[in-house]
């Protein structure tokens, strides 16, 4: 969704904290002058996720002899305790999966779909333009615990109850509250107060819990044990599902328990381009993830050996290339069981090629329209976890915005997604709404092979914004020689304004959003070459995790976050 800017007179501001990060500039190739931490080295496991205690769950799965598999569903599962302002078993779930016996990539899209009952027409009767955000009207089938258990039928070593033990803990005997969850359950009242149960399961007593004071979900760890004695059955056509079923007719929503037992996440097989002699994998729609390889298919025909990081031709020529993507990204991308989205030919070299002529070295694009790929001849954690045994996994989760749509069944601790708020309301569209269809995902897994072994997992939460993230992260490793955790810390590029899934149009050039850190000089030829620039704080630039693997030595590198709670432990 398209952000407005906090300030209209930016330039001051920007120029104030761009000197934040600037230190040891002479100390750092390929312009770079910010500062950053080490990676985290081990051999026998790896686990990167964004909050410290989830971090150490998929270590004690992997020490008690579980694969990365089990350890990641775990951490996972904690995560939706400690972290429930960005995921949740209210969700959805995306992952990638390396499996070390056969070499191969395999890819989960655990993704929801929309109610049966509720249909365009339903919109209409109400007047909306678009679907709102909070409420019944965006709630989609919670695809993550059904893909916990696609994943470990497939892969997993331990058993169900074991591997979601920490997280049941956590939730009945209480877990400290770190920086970041604190100041979202701040806005609970606000964001959430007029609907039943979101105050009490997460303001327990109407008291906004602190940073550092123990905060319990009895009600979340009950339904974690039923579904750890019960399996996801137990979720999607038993006792669980009745109750969100009885909810929703209360609340006058539209999710019911056909929805819930039809459900079924599906096997797909990621999609690559080669960027500079590395493989990078992301899953076709209906996720955004085709939107990277798009990006790096682009940026392919400049010669970054010339352009240094942070320079105004660097953040030029990588914002025109999203610039164009994106108006690919709001027209094609949807869910491939109700349209046709042209992925093969929208990563191809060939059509990069048609697109990257349309790249003004020296100005801005205002007006821009997707292209025709037909050629002659759409808030989040990530985390990844490896294992001793050379298997990688890539997990990304989400309820989407904060904490979800606001309806909390009663009974169950936990959020519904407001997923089906990215479908857009004007007909004849690839995303538009139906029923039974999936919405535009914006939640992307990735992973990058090299020679055809594993390079590297890795992840960027922050909504329409991964893309962008995980092109900087490639491009930062590739192009200007970082190492995973320098790549996550530099400082990141945002822009706003092209056209969205969900109807917006693009108007005008749009905006970039540059984090502290880029010189004035850049940011004065940006705007000599038409583009506005601005600065938002540091939790708009999505968060990061990553595990690089050395195939020689059979060593993990692990980064994470330097603006969250993340962390990146081994052993």
């Amino acid at each position: 969704m398209k952000k407005s800017s906090p300030y209209k007179n930016l330039l001051i501001i920007i120029i104030l904290f761009s000197s934040v990060l600037n230190v040891n500039a002479q100390d750092r190739p390929s312009g770079r002058t910010f500062a950053t931490r080490s990676e985290v080295i081990a051999q026998h496991g790896m686990a990167c996720t964004s909050q410290p205690l989830a971090t150490q769950t998929a270590l004690d799965i992997l020490k008690q002899g579980g694969n990365a598999i089990d350890a990641a569903i775990a951490a996972n599962a904690v995560l939706g305790v400690t972290e429930p302002h960005v995921n949740g078993i209210g969700g959805d779930i995306f992952v990638i999966i390396y499996e070390a016996k056969t070499g191969k990539l395999h890819g989960l899209n655990g993704s929801g779909r929309s109610p049966y009952s509720l249909t365009l027409d339903e919109f209409k009767k109400r007047n909306l333009k678009y679907i709102p955000a909070r409420g019944p009207l965006p709630v989609s089938v919670p695809g993550c615990v059904d893909g916990w258990f696609t994943m470990h039928k497939r892969f997993g070593k331990m058993t169900m109850d074991k591997i979601l033990a920490p997280a049941i803990s956590y939730a009945r005997n209480g877990y400290p509250v770190a920086d970041e969850a604190a100041g979202s359950l701040a806005g609970i009242q606000r964001t959430y107060g007029e609907f039943p149960n979101a105050v009490d399961v997460f303001n327990p007593g109407g008291r906004v819990p602190k940073r550092g004071e123990i905060l319990k979900n009895p009600q979340l760890a009950n339904t974690l044990e039923i579904i750890a004695k019960g399996g996801r059955d137990a979720f999607y056509n038993g006792e669980i599902a009745k109750k969100i079923d009885a909810f929703m007719k209360k609340v006058g929503g539209f999710l019911s328990y056909k929805d819930l037992a039809d459900h079924h996440s599906d096997w797909v097989e990621p999609v690559s381009t080669n960027y500079r002699g590395y493989d990078v994998w992301e899953l076709p729609p209906n996720g955004q993830g085709i939107a990277v390889l798009q990006m790096l298919n682009i940026l392919e025909g400049f010669d970054f050996s010339k352009v240094t990081w942070g320079s105004p031709e660097h953040v030029h020529l990588f914002v025109e290339a999203k610039k164009l993507v994106y108006e690919d990204r709001a027209k094609y991308y949807a869910d491939p069981e109700f349209a046709k989205v042209p992925v093969k030919e929208l990563i191809s070299k060939k059509y990069a090629a048609e697109r990257r002529k349309l790249i003004d070295p020296n100005r801005a694009a205002t007006k821009l329209k997707a292209g025709n790929p037909i050629l002659e001849d759409g808030d989040t954690i990530y985390m990844t976890v490896a294992d001793g045994e050379g298997n990688m996994v890539s997990l990304i989760q989400s309820n989407f915005q904060g904490y979800g749509s606001g309806m909390v069944p009663d009974g169950l601790g936990f959020m519904l997604q407001d997923r089906g708020q990215l479908f857009t309301l004007e007909e004849g569209q690839n995303n538009t709404y139906a029923p039974h269809k999936r919405p535009f995902h914006t939640i992307i897994p990735a992973f990058v092979t090299k020679d055809g072994k594993p390079y590297m997992s890795f992840g960027v939460m922050g909504g329409g914004f991964q893309p962008l993230g995980h092109t900087e992260i490639i491009m930062n490793m590739i192009d200007f020689g970082m190492n995973g955790q320098e790549a996550g810390d530099a400082p990141r590029i945002d822009h706003q304004g092209s056209s969205e899934p969900t109807g917006e149009k693009s108007e005008d050039a749009g905006e970039i959003f540059l984090e502290s850190g880029y010189s004035y000089e850049t940011i004065r030829e940006l705007m000599r070459k038409g583009h506005k620039v601005g600065y938002q704080r540091p939790g708009y630039y999505g968060g990061y995790q990553s595990i690089r693997y050395d195939p020689v030595q059979k060593v993990y590198f692990g980064a994470s976050e330097s603006r969250k709670d993340g962390m990146a432990a081994g052993w």
